[in-house]
């Protein structure tokens, strides 16, 4: 992997983590604010949230197989 690509997978990275961490921040409020009555947008907000985190989870196992770890 060039050090180019290196940067771009670590870019990638940082970019998953932000989307993932902006879902858990939603379904935070969903569930300080609007639970009970916003019950139904449970489904879609978790499998929202469940897709980012595994982008990243799949990028970041990328990244660390890169750096040799």
């Amino acid at each position: 992997m060039s050090e180019e690509e290196f940067k771009a997978l670590e870019k990638e990275v940082r970019k998953l983590k932000r989307i993932s961490q902006e879902w858990a921040s939603q379904l935070h409020d969903l569930v300080e604010d609007r639970l009970p009555a916003g019950y139904e947008e449970l489904p879609g907000m978790s499998q929202s949230a469940y897709e980012a985190c595994q982008a990243w989870a799949e990028a970041n196992a990328k990244l660390m197989a890169a750096q040799g770890g």
